[in-house]
Order: C-alpha cells, then sequence, then structure tokens
C-alpha cells in the first residue's frame, strides 16, 4: 500500500506515531476481503495497536477473521493469495491461521475461531485499551520501552508484551 505508511520489514519493531487513517484503511481492505472470502467466514475486524487510537503501532494492520472452526482456515489459503496475502502457516500463532500482505508487511490476517478463545481475547484486549485511554498510554510506554530493547527481534518484543496483555484480556 505504498503512500499509506504501513510496512514493516520481517523480524523488525519499529513504532510510528498514531494515523487517522488507520481504520479507514482497514475499512477498505475489509471492503476488498469481503468479496473473496465473506461467504467463508462469520466476522472481520480491525484489532491490534492500530486498532486503539492514539498509541503508538508497528505500521501493520492486524485483520481479525472468524471462522466457524479452525479447519475451515485452509479455505481461505486460496482466495487470499488471489490478493496477495502470503499463508504463514499455523505454527507462528497456535490456533491462528496466520497470513501477510506485502514484503514489507502492510496487513497481518489472523483467522481464528469465530467467538473462540483468540477471537474474544483479542476483542476484549481492544476494547478496554479504546474505552481506557490511561491502560493504552501503559501499554504504549511498554511498547516504547520494548522496541528498543528489541529492534530486531520481533518475536522477543511480542514475548514480552504476553504478561500485560495476559492481565487484561483473560
Amino acid at each position: 500500500m505504498a503512500g499509506s505508511g504501513l510496512g514493516l520489514e520481517s523480524g523488525k519493531v519499529r513504532l510510528v506515531a498514531s494515523q487517522t487513517e488507520w481504520p479507514v484503511l482497514f475499512e477498505r481492505e475489509k471492503q476488498r476481503l469481503l468479496p473473496a472470502i465473506g461467504g467463508l467466514v462469520l466476522g472481520i475486524d480491525h484489532f491490534g495497536s492500530t486498532a486503539i487510537p492514539g498509541i503508538r503501532a508497528k505500521p501493520i494492520l492486524d485483520i481479525l477473521v472468524g471462522l466457524p472452526d479452525f479447519a475451515a482456515g485452509v479455505r481461505l489459503i486460496e482466495p487470499l493469495q488471489n490478493l496477495g496475502y502470503d499463508y504463514v502457516g499455523t505454527e507462528m500463532v497456535p490456533d491462528d491461521h496466520l497470513f501477510g500482505l506485502g514484503v514489507a508487511r502492510t496487513h497481518l490476517l489472523h483467522g481464528v475461531v469465530h467467538g473462540g478463545y483468540h477471537w474474544t481475547r483479542n476483542l476484549r484486549f481492544r476494547d478496554r485499551l479504546q474505552a481506557e485511554p490511561a491502560l493504552a498510554a501503559d501499554y504504549e510506554a511498554l511498547k516504547v520501552d520494548l522496541s528498543t530493547r528489541f529492534a530486531d527481534n520481533r518475536a522477543q518484543y511480542t514475548a514480552a508484551k504476553k504478561s500485560f496483555i495476559d492481565r487484561i484480556a483473560d
């Protein structure tokens, strides 16, 4: 998505200021996804830090796609490949069919069971941070600290946020 400000190299951590166009870019992508996968999924939602107004985030839109059951995730591969997404698989995040768009990733699409643990947890975390600016500010401060310590190791950066996320989302 040239000109969108989105895109991050594999394994890197770089935070950017919150962008008012992130929700618009999500809605645009959702409208692009619906004709391809709308009949295969039960919901499409924006989550992750780009869904939290006012906090710095990695410049990657996280998209949560609700599956009727986990096995249905493989039916997304072909239609999403036709839209330019790469199937990353299920090994990086258990119970999550992960798809990426762009070599420098602009979008990460997570296919999880609609109403299941990952669906509920991700949306609960997003909703709490949207509703509680002080909590969102605490999360942003943690992310800024971790981004300097783990700028070249996204896996460690993500793992280091887990206890904060667990406390809020579980």
